[in-house]
């Protein structure tokens, strides 16, 4: 394939890297030096764009992807408040979106354990849950959009939580942590509480070549493709 990388900073070198080690060409690098390259002439002939840029670019990077037809891969956090219009736009085109806040296998699964951990713990209401996550002091948003995924999958199957929420003492939301230190690639715990002992489930990321392959790995799934498309779809999770 000949993939678009947007964004490229250490997850974008990264991903390059990947990608030209599993037998792709890299066609076009958007930064922000060149954003303004990031248009039709120059998106001709690329197969799949992969962008993990920042919160404020996102959504313009992603749009002008997928009017130009080229499926895009996005792994920016901070911008789900355009999501639906992303999707609004892919519906209208028939442009291809892959969304995901997380792209490690390891956090995917970890998704589907939280799932099925709030579907038990909605029956053991004595216990209080909360999250925590730990990243490099260079991440840009917190809390962390996996973070805030696996909230609203409890959220989705635990009654007496409404929503998330970064203060302690709100009783009817899930309590986040988030903490930003030194090169952490990334850590998220979900615990629940109670008076008589604790439950917990947790991933911790090794280095960002977990996240950079499983980007690789969806740019692969996505060509060709149009529609919304998720890890859990491609992992059958």
């Amino acid at each position: 394939m000949n993939i678009a990388i947007i964004g490229y900073g250490k997850m974008g070198r990264e991903i390059a890297r990947i990608s030209e080690l599993r037998g792709h060409t890299i066609g076009l690098i958007i930064d922000v030096t060149n954003a303004g390259d990031l248009n039709q002439e120059n998106l001709r002939d690329i197969d799949v764009a992969i962008e993990f840029s920042t919160p404020d670019s996102a959504f313009q990077n992603i749009s002008v992807c997928i009017r130009e037809n080229v499926p895009v891969v996005s792994g920016t956090t901070g911008w789900l408040d355009k999501l639906d219009q992303a999707i609004k736009l892919c519906n209208e085109t028939n442009g291809g979106l892959f969304y995901a806040s997380n792209f490690s296998i390891g956090v995917n699964v970890l998704f589907a354990m939280n799932t099925r951990l709030a579907e038990i713990m909605q029956n053991f209401q004595e216990y209080d849950v909360s999250i925590e996550e730990i990243h490099h002091v260079h991440k840009l948003d917190a809390p962390s959009g996996t973070a805030i995924s696996l909230a609203n999958q409890i959220t989705e199957k635990i009654s007496s939580k409404n929503s998330w929420t970064r203060k302690e003492g709100e009783p009817k939301n899930i309590y986040i942590n988030s903490k930003r230190e030194g090169e952490v690639s990334g850590y998220h715990c979900v615990t629940y509480e109670s008076e008589i002992d604790t439950i917990s489930i947790s991933h911790n990321a090794k280095s960002r070549v977990g996240f950079a392959t499983g980007a690789v790995l969806a740019a692969e799934y996505m060509q060709g493709k149009s529609g919304i498309h998720s890890m859990q779809e491609m992992l059958n999770l």
